[in-house]
């Protein structure tokens, strides 16, 4: 597909750059902790910022079915509508809503829905393969420039991409190097059955493909699915990589009605449930992204047709998470 000029030009990515450390001052803090964001007027009595500059995005997923990724329960205009109406700044946006399929003119239109809202897109996955985990997804690597496309069109700077072998470390460099001179990062999502599943190895692969637009969407519940620690200690290792986070909730155990196949494990049963309600410790999630200087997105991935349908889930979601911690308003 081709497409028109993209909306906005970013700068490219320096694919020499080194350093992935946060900016100095570039902080957000939970309630509880103290304000280390290195601007003493926005701290107030307790020492809590009351400045953040970390912002809520709801994933389009929150309209999907868990079983299902290629159907949604409502349009994108209707979830714009509910996204802006509950505080969120930007859709994250996937294949289900618009990909690399969708005709231009929906796209052109689509954009023009956000930005009416006061909507961005946090990030673009711009097929089925890929939040599909399918053999498919790594295809994106190899042909990225309608990816890239799709994503300018959008005004996004963040796409998502997949790797199942070390044979996609190449296809990721050179897919890299061609979103870099276009301004736009890659990121791979925490993920069972591919090559992030665990933290070293994740580590690892990112350190191969060695380019600084290259980076991770930090995900908790397919770490803890992997049996991995997704604490504070895996957050310090993460921190200079990670571009986007993704919150959804589960509870593992033997009487879950679902099972989730992954290559460390096996199949591991668990139980979908609200953002809130027991599972992830999120308070501690966003303690430690905190004292990371984490300064992205932070986005509701909860597939949501059997939780209250999407109304509800992303009402539910954003009211705990501005409880247990600050986020910008809109």
């Amino acid at each position: 597909m081709q497409w028109a000029a993209p909306i906005s030009t970013r700068p490219a990515i320096s694919p020499t750059a080194s350093s992935r450390t946060p900016s100095p001052g570039q902080r957000w803090t939970t309630l509880s902790s103290p304000c280390t964001c290195a601007r003493p007027s926005a701290a107030d009595t307790r020492g809590r910022c009351d400045k953040s500059i970390v912002k809520l995005s709801l994933s389009v997923r929150v309209a999907e079915k868990f079983s299902d990724k290629r159907q949604t329960v409502m349009s994108l205009d209707q979830l714009a509508e509910l996204a802006a109406a509950e505080g969120y700044h930007a859709l994250c946006m996937r294949a289900s809503q618009l990909g690399t399929h969708t005709p231009l003119d929906q796209v052109t239109e689509a954009r023009r829905q956000l930005r009416d809202r006061d909507l961005a897109v946090s990030m673009v996955t711009g097929d089925f393969p890929i939040p599909e985990n399918s053999a498919g997804g790594p295809a994106a690597l190899r042909n990225i420039t309608p990816y890239l496309d799709l994503a300018e069109a959008l005004d996004a700077d963040l796409l998502r991409v997949a790797m199942k072998t070390t044979d996609d470390i190449e296809g990721a460099r050179r897919a890299s190097d061609e979103a870099a001179e276009r301004g736009v990062k890659l990121a791979h999502q925490c993920h069972n059955s591919s090559l992030f599943e665990e933290v070293d190895r994740s580590l690892e692969v990112i350190e191969h493909v060695g380019r600084p637009n290259f980076g991770l969407i930090y995900e908790p519940a397919n770490l803890e699915l992997c049996g991995q620690d997704y604490g504070a200690a895996t957050i310090e290792k993460f921190a200079p990589y990670i571009f986007n986070v993704y919150l959804q909730n589960q509870r593992l155990g033997p009487e879950g009605q679902s099972l989730m196949s992954t290559w460390c494990r096996g199949e591991v049963p668990f139980e979908q449930i609200p953002v809130g309600v027991g599972g992830i410790d999120f308070p501690g999630v966003l303690e430690s992204l905190a004292r990371v200087g984490y300064d992205g997105f932070v986005t509701v991935h909860q597939a949501s047709a059997g939780l209250g349908g999407p109304a509800e889930a992303a009402a539910q979601s954003v009211r705990y998470l501005r409880s247990i911690a600050k986020f910008q308003d809109r």
